[in-house]
């Protein structure tokens, strides 16, 4: 192997380790936040019936969820329910806005 051929693979692995650090980092300043995404934009699985990321069918379904940056779930403006009252985000799954 050349000596270029050594740093390449040297730099390679570096700018690997690097982003996977960064990775990391990132993704632990997030929480999964409930009844928040629009329909089609969840990050994973939206309870029965659906399997996994963009499987939620309706606004903003209580059971479907999207990573949110740490501490700002319960603080998303969100549209006012059909009721009038607000609507709010959860670190837990919701019973609201659930498909028909």
């Amino acid at each position: 192997m050349s000596n270029t051929m050594k740093t390449l693979a040297v730099a390679g692995a570096v700018a690997a380790a690097m982003s996977a650090h960064a990775t990391t980092a990132s993704a632990a300043s997030k929480e999964k936040c409930y009844g928040v995404a629009l329909a089609g934009q969840n990050d994973c699985a939206a309870g029965p019936g659906t399997t996994c990321a963009g499987t939620s069918v309706t606004d903003y379904q209580g059971n479907a969820w999207t990573l949110v940056d740490a501490g700002t779930c319960a603080e998303m403006e969100l549209p006012e329910m059909t009721d009038g009252s607000a609507r709010m985000g959860s670190l837990e799954a919701l019973d609201r806005d659930m498909p028909a």
